[in-house]
């Protein structure tokens, strides 16, 4: 009987649905700061969207040919963790726009097959004086790739709709703490 119990209680660990974290934002946000520091706080892998992209792209902004095989590939690094065992990943990805987030939600397939990951998306806002000011000290020292001249184009590019995506806003100007523990609070699996 004791097996039996053993055994139903491992199954049902290994048909728990893991869950990706997309921490989204224009360049500036924080992602990369808040992504590694839930990741840790979790327990779990995080991804980094930059250290996906390719080489001939660094610093320039993704023409829509170049993004969608970038998001895949993030996307499917994302499943291979979960694959392997993994319960949940954090990603810091700048998902600007709705048909880029639909590539991390394409894996879910037909309503079947919906347990087998789940996504949630964060997207981290700040007002665009102080996205600006945050890439040209990164600028200024020498420590990111992205110029602070593609701000405007990014902050173009975004596109949120909350009730329709399910998005969680984050004030990313907030004490880093604050907003860990507001986004714990907020995702209800943690």
């Amino acid at each position: 009987m004791e097996e039996n119990t053993e055994k139903s209680r491992k199954t049902k660990l290994m048909a728990r649905p893991g869950k990706i974290i997309v921490i989204m934002g224009v360049s500036g946000s924080g992602k990369t700061t808040i992504g590694r520091r839930l990741a840790e706080n979790l327990g779990c892998t995080f991804l980094d969207g930059d250290d996906f992209h390719p080489q001939a792209n660094i610093g320039i902004p993704l023409s829509e040919d170049d993004r969608e095989p970038w998001l895949v590939t993030l996307r499917d690094a994302s499943l291979e963790r979960l694959s392997a065992g993994e319960t949940a990943v954090v990603v810091a990805c700048s998902a600007l726009q709705k048909s880029y987030r639909e590539v991390f939600r394409a894996p879910l397939g037909p309503r079947r097959q919906r347990n087998a990951c789940r996504v949630s998306f964060i997207c981290l806002e700040a007002p665009a004086s102080v996205l600006a000011a945050r890439l040209e000290l990164r600028s200024s020292a020498g420590s990111h790739f992205m110029p602070p001249s593609l701000l405007p184009s990014q902050l173009a590019l975004l596109q949120v709709d909350e009730e329709e995506e399910g998005l969680l806003r984050v004030d990313s100007t907030k004490p880093l703490n604050d907003i860990l523990g507001f986004i714990r609070l907020n995702l209800h699996f943690v």
